[in-house]
């Protein structure tokens, strides 16, 4: 039995919800996204937002349960209020800049690295060593963080490159003499 399947998706009333068919559909102020409930699932809609249930008492169902109800709680959270993943850049001449749609980074190489966002998400820089990346859904947001950190990787003798909030870099003890 599914523990976390049984508890109600709550959905803030700045959320439209519509269901049809097997077919959730949110829309809040940071868009629009959808969700196919698996056919081992029913959903209905309650007075605090929504219920899932599986309509079989099968493996697969009670497997599916768990993660609709996830997924939909998800959904609901980020297109009222999205996911923010920020990143501190640590180092001598690293700097982050937003123009547009894509984010400057000057991360010591010979050239400056451009990073286009797909539509939907944003980001701000509130001083030029801080980036912070908005959006409505919680793996594109956590996808394009670990791109951009991909540009450079926290070394672990100096700390510098693109940390994470909440990262834990682990320092090593240098050479000796």
């Amino acid at each position: 039995m599914s523990r976390v399947g049984k508890n109600e998706i709550k959905v803030p009333s700045s959320v439209a919800l519509t269901i049809t068919d097997q077919k959730v559909t949110m829309k809040g102020s940071l868009g629009e996204r959808s969700y196919d409930v698996p056919g081992l699932l029913k959903i209905e809609k309650t007075d605090g937002g929504l219920k899932v249930s599986p309509v079989l008492d099968s493996k697969k169902a009670r497997e599916l349960w768990g993660t609709a109800n996830r997924t939909l709680t998800a959904i609901s959270t980020g297109v009222d209020k999205g996911f923010t993943v920020n990143m501190e850049l640590k180092g001598v001449g690293y700097k982050a800049q937003v123009q547009g749609n894509k984010i400057l980074l000057q991360l010591a190489y010979s050239h400056e690295v451009q990073y286009e966002l797909p539509h939907g998400v944003t980001a701000k820089c509130e001083k030029p060593t801080a980036l912070s990346v908005t959006g409505p859904c919680a793996q594109v947001v956590g996808q394009i963080a670990a791109e951009i950190r991909k540009y450079r990787k926290p070394e672990p003798y100096k700390g510098k490159g693109i940390i994470r909030d909440g990262e834990f870099v682990l320092r090593k003890e240098g050479k000796k003499k």
